[in-house]
């Protein structure tokens, strides 16, 4: 059996995924250097079964972003694995066309990513964005000017009950005993539940909720969701945290939600466009807290999505089925692509 080859464009998220590659004799692992052109990264990339693909839309060129145009160009590739949960530059639909599986990381940064939601909900009500802002500017004077709120007792609403809104929701119930809501058309109130989580509609979300934090993926469906008129159903003072994905939610609207006094305070960790520019209205605003989508960027949560990653691309090795398929519908011909290329069948890990 040839050994599954795989490459990755310019630089793996952490040490831990070419040390976890390196102790299985039977991966193959090719590194793209940054200064390759277009023509040579797909030259390379034609000729693997893998591909270990950068998960923020703005960091990986264009041109090797998988899409349908790319995947017409890789006969060869069984599978495309994005470096984290995320996975923007990735087409599922094209992906699933081509016979090709769509691997995340899901879960693995969810401590990082959870841990910086809570904190900037914290920052925002605490109003320590405001407070800082004023003291550089050097007009900092009466303390009550700047009166925060607790987060103790709240009502805090994920959007979003997976890995991530799950762990936030054990936070903020254990250390600050809030009310958790969700919402969450692929969870059933039961599930929700058991993670702590009342199930409701997103409306009910927006209008109930102190703290509303963003946990779903950027999706078509989701895309836009959070608008002018989600901002209006809000209540008049809340606190928006996100910690998903840019373009969910609109940055216009949400500059005219806080300049209205709708919200109050947001904590932005994504962006449409990342890094955003120096000049962007909301880095300026005295009541945002901004990172550059660095939730998941800690030691921990880098070694634990690249170590699962690379042990997701030794099931392959070995002949079995990945976990955390993204497109399952996939997985019928992307059996029959797996036996053809490597003469045995794949099993269930």
């Amino acid at each position: 059996m040839p050994k599954f080859r795989l490459a990755y464009y310019g630089f793996v998220p952490h040490p831990m995924f070419l040390e976890t590659c390196a102790r299985d004799p039977d991966l193959e692992v090719i590194h793209i250097p940054l200064e390759a052109s277009t023509a040579e990264a797909v030259q390379t990339l034609s000729s693997c079964h893998g591909y270990y693909v950068m998960a923020s839309r703005d960091e990986l060129p264009k041109p090797l972003h998988v899409h349908a145009e790319l995947l017409g160009k890789l006969p060869n590739l069984l599978v495309a694995a994005s470096y984290g949960a995320g996975y923007d530059p990735l087409d599922p639909v094209a992906c699933t066309e081509s016979g090709v599986a769509l691997i995340n990381q899901a879960g693995g940064n969810a401590e990082g990513v959870a841990e910086h939601a809570v904190g900037m909900m914290l920052a925002c009500l605490k109003r320590m964005p405001e407070a800082h802002a004023a003291m550089k500017a050097g007009t900092a004077q009466n303390r009550a000017t700047l009166m925060g709120r607790d987060l103790k007792g709240k009502t805090v609403g994920v959007i979003g009950g997976g890995n991530v809104g799950s762990r936030v929701s054990e936070i903020c119930r254990l250390a600050f005993s809030c009310e958790m809501i969700g919402a969450d058309p692929y969870l059933d109130a039961g599930t929700m539940k058991a993670r702590g989580i009342r199930k409701v509609d997103l409306d009910s979300l927006l209008a109930e909720a102190d703290v509303v934090s963003v946990h779903c993926p950027l999706t078509p469906e989701t895309r836009g969701m959070i608008d002018a008129a989600a901002f209006a159903k809000m209540k008049k003072g809340v606190v928006f945290v996100t910690t998903a994905r840019g373009s969910i939610h609109d940055e216009d609207d949400l500059l005219a939600a806080l300049q209205s006094g709708q919200v109050a305070s947001a904590g932005l960790d994504v962006w449409e466009l990342e890094p955003p520019p120096v000049d962007h209205p909301l880095l300026h605003h005295p009541a945002v807290i901004a990172s550059q989508h660095t939730a998941g960027v800690t030691n921990e949560s880098r070694s634990n999505i690249t170590r699962i990653a690379a042990l997701a691309f030794s099931d392959l090795a070995a002949g079995r089925m990945p976990p955390r398929i993204v497109n399952p519908e996939v997985k019928p011909r992307f059996a029959e692509r797996y036996e053809a290329a490597f003469g045995v069948s794949l099993r269930d890990a």
